[in-house]
C-alpha cells in the first residue's frame, strides 16, 4: 500500500524509527553558488557556462553580487528536478571549481530545507536563517502541498 508523500511512514530498513519523512515530498532541489564580485565570480561564471551545456534540464537563476533573502553572500541559484540529483550532485562535487555551494531539497518548508535538509560543498557560509523562520510552515499548513 502507497503512503501519502505528505505523510510519515514506519520505515521497513528502521522498523525502531516511528516516523521519518516520506522523500517523495521533495519537488525540487536548490544549489546556491556562492562566490566573491571582485574574486571569484569569474569562477562562479565558469561554472555556470559548464552546467548550461552539460545540464541542459537546470534552470539557472539570476546573479545576487549583494546579499539578498538568507544568503549573506553574493550567489546565484541552480533549481533542478529530484531526477537530475543522481547525476548533477556527483558532477557538482567534481567540477564546483572551489566555489562553497549549498544543496537543498524543496519540500515547502524553506527554514528545514536551507538548515535540516541542507548539505554543503565546500565550506559553510553562514545564513540569516531569521528570515526563513518568519515564513515557516507548519506540517499542517504544509499537506496541501503534497495532496496528490
Amino acid at each position: 500500500m502507497k503512503q501519502s508523500p505528505a505523510r510519515s511512514y514506519r520505515s521497513k530498513k528502521h522498523p525502531n524509527v516511528a516516523s521519518v519523512m516520506n522523500p517523495e515530498i521533495i519537488q525540487h532541489y536548490h544549489a546556491h553558488v556562492y562566490y566573491d564580485p571582485v574574486s571569484s565570480r569569474d569562477r562562479a561564471a565558469r561554472l555556470r557556462e559548464h552546467v548550461a551545456a552539460a545540464f541542459p534540464g537546470v534552470t539557472l537563476g539570476r546573479w545576487h553580487d549583494t546579499p539578498v533573502g538568507p544568503h549573506t553572500q553574493s550567489m546565484y541559484q541552480l533549481a533542478f528536478p529530484p531526477s537530475l540529483l543522481a547525476s548533477f550532485l556527483p558532477w557538482l562535487m567534481l567540477n564546483r571549481e572551489g566555489l562553497s555551494i549549498l544543496l537543498h531539497p524543496g519540500t515547502g518548508d524553506a527554514y528545514a530545507d536551507h538548515t535540516d535538509h541542507a548539505v554543503w560543498l565546500g565550506s559553510a557560509v553562514p545564513l540569516r536563517v531569521n528570515v526563513l523562520r518568519k515564513s515557516r510552515k507548519t506540517p499542517a499548513a504544509r499537506n496541501h502541498l503534497f495532496r496528490r
